[in-house]
C-alpha cells in the first residue's frame, strides 16, 4: 500500500504533532479542524500549543508545501481521527466528536483508502465506526460488513508524554488493531513511515482495551500514592521522605502524589472500562475515586490555612489573598484538561470571599471559567501579594524558586517542591 496523502482530523496535542511528523517523512498532510484560530495559525507556518520542537517541524513542512490546514474534508489515502473523546456527566463516554469526523470522511472515502481511529474510545468504538461508514456508504465494502473488503479500518492509540510528544511519537512502540489482520498490516504500513519503534499488531478490541489498561495501570498506582499522602498527613509524616525511603527497596516504585490526576488520558481512560463492566471493575472504580477526591481535599487544606492567616493577622476573609502557583495538568506544558490544579483553583474561586491570584506561565488569557472571579499574575507578584501560596503544578520554574522570597509561613504545597 503507497500511501501519498494523509489526512488528519482533529489537530490539538497529537493530531497536530502527528501531522508534522509525517509532513517530515515525506507524506503530503492535510490537517482538518473545526476550530478557524487553530487551522489559520497553522497555515502561518506557526502553533497554537505549546509542545517543543512542534514548531520548528510545522514551520518547516508548511513553508515547502506538505503541511496545511483547513475546515473541511479532502480527498486522501489514509485518514486518522485524533479528535477528543470526553465522558458525559455519568461517566458515559462520549463518541460525538468521533462519530463527526466518521461522518466527514466517509463522504471522501474510495476504494483503497485507509481509516485509522487514534482517539482514546471505550471497546468496540473501531467496530462503531465501520458501521457508520458501512450505513453511510452502502457502496463500499467495509470490513466487519463484507467477505471482501476494499476499504482498511484500525485501531492505534498513542502513548506519548506531554512536553516529549515529537520524539516519543518516533520512538515509542506502537500497538495496531485492525477490523482484519489485513486492516492491521496495511495500518501499521503507515506508522512505518516514521516509526523507530516496534508495531506491534493485534486486533482492533485488544488494542482499544490496551490502551485503557495502560492507562488505568497508571491511575490505580497514583492513587495508592494520593491515599498514602492523606494516611500521612493525618499521622504528621512527610509522604514524600516516606515514599523515598519506601523506594530504596528493590521491588516497590511508589509514584509521587499531587492535587489529583489530570490529562485526557489517565483522568478519563479508567471510566470507560467502568462504563462498561461497572461489577467487575472494582478496584479501577475506587481508584478514581480516590483521585477525584483529592482536589476537595486539598480545598480543605486551604480552608484551614485561611482560618489560621486570620487568626495570626487579624484579617477579614476579604482581605486574604490565596495565590495559586500553576494551572497546566502536568510541568512545563500549557495543557489544561482535566487538570486537578484547575479544579483546585476553581474551588478556590467559588469559595474565597477575598482576591485569588493565579500564576500559569504557560498561557497568556485565562479560561473563561475565572473571568471576574481571579486575575493571571506573575510569580514576583503573587508571591510578594499573597497570604497564602498553594502550590499545584511543579512547573521548573517554581521548583527554582527561593523559599527566602516568601514573604508568608502560609504554604501548601501539593507536589513536594517546596520542602527544602
Amino acid at each position: 500500500m503507497h500511501i501519498k496523502t494523509v489526512s488528519i482530523f482533529g489537530l490539538g496535542y497529537i493530531g497536530l504533532p502527528t501531522a508534522a511528523i509525517l509532513a517530515d517523512a515525506g507524506c503530503q498532510v492535510i490537517g482538518v479542524d473545526i476550530n478557524p484560530v487553530a487551522v489559520e495559525t497553522i497555515n502561518r507556518g506557526e502553533i497554537h500549543i505549546v509542545e517543543p520542537e512542534l514548531a520548528d517541524v510545522v514551520a518547516r513542512n508548511v513553508a515547502v508545501g506538505r503541511l496545511r490546514a483547513t475546515l473541511t474534508p479532502e480527498p486522501a489515502e489514509a485518514f486518522l481521527i485524533t479528535v477528543p473523546t470526553p465522558f458525559e456527566a455519568d461517566h458515559q463516554p462520549d463518541l460525538s466528536y468521533v462519530k463527526s469526523a466518521t461522518l466527514a470522511i466517509a463522504s471522501q472515502l474510495k476504494a483503497g483508502d485507509l481509516v485509522i481511529l487514534e482517539s482514546t474510545s471505550p471497546v468496540g468504538a473501531t467496530e462503531q465506526v465501520a458501521t457508520w461508514i458501512a450505513e453511510l456508504r452502502p457502496e463500499l465494502h467495509v470490513p466487519g460488513h463484507s467477505d471482501q473488503p476494499n476499504i482498511a479500518i484500525a485501531y492505534c492509540p498513542e502513548r506519548v508524554l506531554p512536553g516529549k510528544v515529537m520524539a516519543e511519537l518516533v520512538s515509542n512502540d506502537r500497538v495496531v488493531g485492525g477490523i482484519t489482520p489485513e486492516c492491521s498490516v496495511q495500518a501499521s504500513q503507515l506508522y512505518q513511515l516514521f516509526l523507530q519503534g516496534e508495531c506491534v499488531t493485534t486486533n482492533a478490541r485488544t488494542a482499544e482495551m490496551c490502551k485503557l489498561t495502560e492507562n488505568s495501570f497508571r491511575d490505580v498506582n497514583i492513587a495508592f500514592a494520593n491515599e498514602l499522602s492523606l494516611i500521612c498527613h493525618a499521622l504528621d509524616i512527610d509522604v514524600w521522605e516516606l515514599i523515598q525511603l519506601a523506594n530504596h527497596h528493590p521491588r516497590v516504585n511508589i509514584l509521587q502524589p499531587g492535587p489529583g490526576v489530570g490529562g485526557h488520558c489517565i483522568a478519563v481512560d479508567p471510566w470507560f472500562i467502568v462504563s462498561q463492566t461497572p461489577e467487575l471493575a472494582r478496584l479501577i472504580r475506587t481508584a478514581r475515586e480516590v483521585n477525584d477526591s483529592k482536589p476537595f481535599w486539598v480545598l480543605n487544606q486551604v480552608k484551614k490555612a485561611v482560618a489560621d492567616c486570620l487568626m495570626a493577622n487579624g484579617k477579614t476573609a476579604a482581605d486574604i489573598k490565596i495565590a495559586c502557583f500553576g494551572l497546566a495538568f502536568k510541568p512545563d506544558i500549557d495543557d489544561l484538561r482535566e487538570s486537578p490544579a484547575m479544579q483546585v483553583a476553581t474551588l478556590i474561586c467559588d469559595w474565597h470571599q477575598g482576591e485569588t491570584l493565579l500564576v500559569e506561565p504557560h498561557i497568556r488569557l485565562l479560561p473563561h471559567t475565572f473571568t471576574d472571579k481571579a486575575a493571571l499574575v506573575g510569580m514576583d507578584e503573587a508571591i510578594h501579594r499573597a497570604d497564602i501560596l498553594v502550590l499545584l503544578t511543579d512547573h521548573k520554574v517554581f521548583k527554582a524558586l527561593d523559599k527566602s522570597q516568601f514573604t508568608t509561613d502560609f504554604v501548601i504545597d501539593t507536589r513536594g517542591a517546596w520542602r527544602n
